[in-house]
């Protein structure tokens, strides 16, 4: 199997950070986003979206989307579980990856697509046709992020983890979501301890600091 990639690409950041919670090692190939390498016709041929990541198996099928690579590798390797064990612990993983996905990554990528000069003409991701950024969306995004805080704070007052007891994808989709707010220059307050103490665990995990990079 092949993953394609790029490092900076936050979905594909959830997927290094679940191979390495697995314990598995995939061929990795990278696709500079930055030099639209994901938009010519090599690339374009395995996922017609355009986007990262996309796992290549040996027929040749292709899947993208990283929840689906995830789920699609769980059930090869169902230990350690990252998507739960128990029906009630799936639910909650898919209940709360969702939660983290939409109240916090999708803020945080409206906020920065839109405000940042290199995507004026490019705010989808993907897209070959232009696509004009809309202000107003970083605006909202920049206020659903902080009630995105909050309420990751007021969930991890009462759990050690976003799903629950146990680590997740759903926190890796979160920490990825905090890491995507960095980019609009919005960080984690100080004075939501509990989500603060949640971060600095993860942050403590191999899988989380081996793969996070630092955007300029």
């Amino acid at each position: 199997m092949k993953l394609y990639y790029f490092p900076k690409a936050p979905h594909a950041r959830k997927v290094l950070i679940f191979l390495v919670e697995k314990g598995l090692s995939l061929e990795l190939i990278q696709v500079d986003l930055e030099k639209k390498e994901n938009l010519k016709e090599a690339f374009l041929a395995k996922n017609s979206r355009g986007v990262v990541p996309v796992l290549e198996l040996d027929d040749g099928t292709c899947i993208d989307e990283s929840l689906a690579i995830c789920r699609y590798l769980e059930a090869l390797n169902p230990e350690p579980p990252l998507f739960g064990s128990t029906p009630l612990e799936k639910a909650l993983v898919d209940s709360w990856d969702r939660h983290m996905e939409f109240d916090g990554y999708l803020p945080g990528q409206d906020a920065f697509r839109n405000s940042a000069e290199r995507f004026a003409n490019y705010a989808v991701a993907g897209v070959q046709e232009p696509v004009k950024a809309i202000p107003a969306l970083a605006e909202r995004g920049m206020q659903r992020i902080d009630i995105f805080f909050k309420r990751l704070d007021e969930r991890l007052a009462e759990v050690p983890y976003v799903a629950g007891t146990q680590f997740s994808m759903a926190d890796i989709t979160g920490v990825v979501a905090v890491d995507m707010t960095k980019r609009v220059n919005k960080f984690l307050p100080e004075s939501l301890e509990h989500a603060q103490r949640w971060y600095r665990a993860m942050y403590e995990r191999e899988s989380v600091s081996s793969t996070y990079v630092v955007h300029k």
